[in-house]
């Protein structure tokens, strides 16, 4: 796949320095450090390796960059997102997987910008409690099921929007019912409980569930002084002030959205390779960059259809400010587990689900048992572009340094002018 004529790393290049000069002490370490891990991310800061065709006539020859592996960067997360599927399509089950978006209301962005750590955990924990409790209830689902959870920090014009994307799987685990033989009503026995076709739970229902359970959280985070307040919202240390913030919110309705169930597990890969590992921005959106803006295409969801798709211009220190609201604590788990898929017991859970469903557990690929020989540890796993034949490292090159080996010219296109 071409790489897009123009990146994020362009505008750090550009923009950068001036930016950070201008916001000296209000730019956080972190912000600091993906900064200049996207503007070093594939090149010769970060050191790299040369590849060479095997085929003699051919001799095609590329100095490849090692990436940066930041997490906030945008092309550094193909690899890390590949890995990451191919673990958890063993795990996909042969039911319908719905689609559950909850939403932190605008009132309380500026506190959660302020409160990364504590404000997005929180979010996510309300979150699962809330559709894990609803979907245990005997008068709902009335069984145990699983969710992939992914926090967003952004809406599509880089905007500051917490929320929670939520795969689950149109089912779980239940005890087995009363009135079964003895045999059968082993705490250890289960049963599988699905839902209907097309409806998992009740929007409203997760919705206000979900508006108790975060004002709890949240009124407790203060009251431990977990939560700190700067600027216009400085008041809010205090608690009486900041129970009176918080009371509008109890009356209000808080989004959240089911959407209708993926087609197969097929489209829920397809759905989770777009929004695991994706960042606030791809370099694929952006369209022009200068010094008198950078334009992006961003999507209006009020508009329905191709109309949707809209160009926004931004200056340069607007648009990095806005891309650097979204870089997350170190060490904060945007993707997490719950239910059934909990880390310490998800191989269990997924085993006695197919079990119930009766799908045959598919076999793990043994591992090569020998240790691969010195030359192929050296073989590119891409061919070569001109001639298909093998591309065999023929130079490493650490951080700082050129590479000695110069790689073969770009090929000349000619065009003819026929009209």
């Amino acid at each position: 796949m071409a790489r897009p004529a123009l990146e994020v790393a362009d505008i750090f290049r550009d923009h950068g320095s001036a930016w950070r000069l201008a916001n000296a002490g209000h730019v956080s370490l972190d912000q600091m450090k993906v900064m200049s891990a996207i503007e070093r991310c594939r090149t010769a800061a970060l050191g790299g390796h040369v590849a060479r065709c095997e085929n003699g006539a051919c001799a095609h020859t590329v100095v490849s960059y090692n990436s940066c592996r930041n997490r906030h960067c945008p092309k550094c997360q193909g690899a890390a997102a590949q890995k990451w599927l191919a673990e958890r399509e063993a795990e996909l089950l042969p039911v319908s997987y719905f689609h559950v978006v909850y939403t932190l209301p605008s009132q309380l962005r500026d506190v959660a910008y302020q409160n990364k750590r504590v404000i997005y955990d929180l979010l996510m924990k309300a979150a699962a409690e809330t559709t894990l409790a609803i979907a245990a209830d005997p008068k709902r689902l009335g069984a145990r099921i699983g969710i992939t959870a992914v926090l967003h920090t952004w809406g599509s014009a880089l905007t500051h929007h917490p929320h929670v994307h939520m795969i689950v799987p149109g089912g779980g685990l239940a005890p087995v019912a009363a009135g079964q033989p003895k045999a059968r009503q082993d705490s250890h026995c289960s049963r599988w409980v699905s839902s209907r076709s097309n409806f998992l739970l009740h929007v409203n229902v997760l919705a206000r569930l979900f508006r108790g359970k975060f004002l709890a959280m949240v009124m407790d985070a203060h009251v431990d002084g977990q939560l700190k307040f700067f600027n216009s919202h400085a008041g809010l240390a205090d608690k009486r002030t900041f129970k009176r913030f918080l009371a509008p919110l109890r009356r209000i309705k808080w989004v959240v959205y089911c959407k209708e169930p993926f087609a197969g597990p097929k489209q829920v890969l397809r759905y989770l390779s777009r929004y695991t590992h994706r960042v606030a921005i791809s370099n694929r959106r952006l369209v022009a960059a200068d010094d008198g803006g950078v334009s992006f295409r961003w999507k209006d969801y009020r508009i329905e259809g191709p109309g949707r798709w809209k160009t926004m211009t931004l200056a340069p220190h607007e648009f990095i400010r806005r891309f650097l609201m979204h870089v997350l604590p170190k060490g904060f788990h945007r993707i997490r587990h719950y239910g059934l898929f909990a880390n310490g017991n998800r191989a269990e859970s997924i085993a006695k689900a197919r079990e119930l469903l009766a799908v045959v557990t598919p076999e793990m690929k043994p591992e090569a048992a020998s240790t691969p020989e010195h030359d192929q540890l050296r073989v590119l796993p891409r061919p070569c572009p001109c001639c298909g034949g093998r591309m065999i490292v023929i130079e490493v090159f650490a951080r700082g340094q050129a590479p000695r080996h110069k790689p073969s010219p770009a090929a000349i296109v000619i065009r003819i002018d026929t009209s």
